[in-house]
């Protein structure tokens, strides 16, 4: 869906106008957004009541949050054709056990109604999870969300030993929330991570919002490992900027992953225009090939080429 379409939620047109405008002149040929939520209704409705909380009675904070595509399913999805996304995810996690294969169930049919997003699977670190990652691949799982924080589990922890491997050995992504921002938990920071990365060393990760806060160690982990990636959902932008921002002497270490930076929003979740995002990462003035590479090539590669 391009700009003009009369289907489009209010607003939208002049937003997608003006990302269509980004990527001719940057000579793209769309997106590839890894890093994109797609929940049951149920679900999603409580995350952004979280979000939308923060800095309430419920949720004292000194943090605002606005969820500027607050939109139903389809609205979300024409949005992102809208901005040229080609190819995306449906990032979904459990926060207790026995969660995951129902998130599962319901992904595998989101993406056979949704051929332009990856199918996309989750789990938690508990004694069934082997045997339901397993049933996922088998249905065509391309891509796997783990939140540490939100799970509050190590990831570790031996009991997912069997999981690691298999995705390893399958070359499949998972895309981690390991970092601890915005707020640390208990298995949060790049410990965990070295640990489990000792033990499954081919295991192709993403790290996800380039490991906020902790940028240094997370790119030390990726340095030394040549299957990390790094996602830059929520990374220099002005929102992030202002409460924990990249320390610009890191600047040409992620210059020289460009092979392994890959793009991701958090979109619906944002509190700014999707457009923004991708001019935080163009601002960064890294170069016209490195900007494709995060852009478009990596996700290609993760993701497997649109269609």
């Amino acid at each position: 869906m391009r700009p003009g379409s009369s289907s489009l939620p209010a607003g939208i047109e002049t937003q997608a106008s003006a990302v269509a405008a980004f990527l001719e002149r940057h000579g793209l040929p769309g997106l590839v957004d890894i890093h994109t939520h797609f929940m049951p209704d149920q679900v999603l409705a409580k995350v952004w009541h979280f979000f939308e909380s923060l800095g309430s009675a419920e949720h004292p904070s000194d943090l605002r949050w606005p969820i500027t595509y607050k939109l139903d399913e389809a609205d979300r999805l024409a949005v992102l054709r809208a901005f040229g996304v080609r190819r995306f995810t449906a990032m979904l996690y459990p926060h207790k056990p026995d969660m995951a294969p129902w998130l599962n169930s319901w992904s595998s049919e989101f993406a056979s109604r949704t051929p332009d997003c990856a199918h996309t699977a989750t789990f938690y670190a508990e004694a069934g999870a082997p045997a339901y990652v397993l049933e996922a691949v088998n249905a065509g799982a391309e891509v796997f969300k783990v939140h540490v924080q939100v799970g509050g589990f190590d990831p570790a922890d031996p009991v997912l030993d069997p999981v690691w491997g298999l995705l390893a050995e399958r070359g499949i992504p998972v895309v981690i929330h390991a970092g601890s921002g915005p707020e640390p938990g208990r298995y949060t920071g790049p410990d965990p991570i070295r640990t489990m990365l000792a033990r499954h060393p081919r295991l192709t990760l993403v790290i996800a919002h380039l490991g906020m806060p902790e940028y240094p160690e997370f790119l030390d982990i990726a340095a030394a490992h040549p299957h990390v990636h790094l996602d830059t959902t929520m990374a220099f932008t002005d929102f992030t900027e202002a409460l924990m921002p990249l320390p610009r002497d890191l600047l040409p270490r992620l210059g020289d992953l460009g092979d392994r930076i890959v793009l991701g929003s958090d979109f619906p979740n944002i509190p700014y225009p999707y457009l923004h995002q991708l001019e935080a990462i163009e601002r960064l003035d890294l170069g016209r090939d490195w900007l494709r590479a995060v852009l478009w090539d990596n996700g290609v590669r993760l993701l497997a080429a649109p269609g």
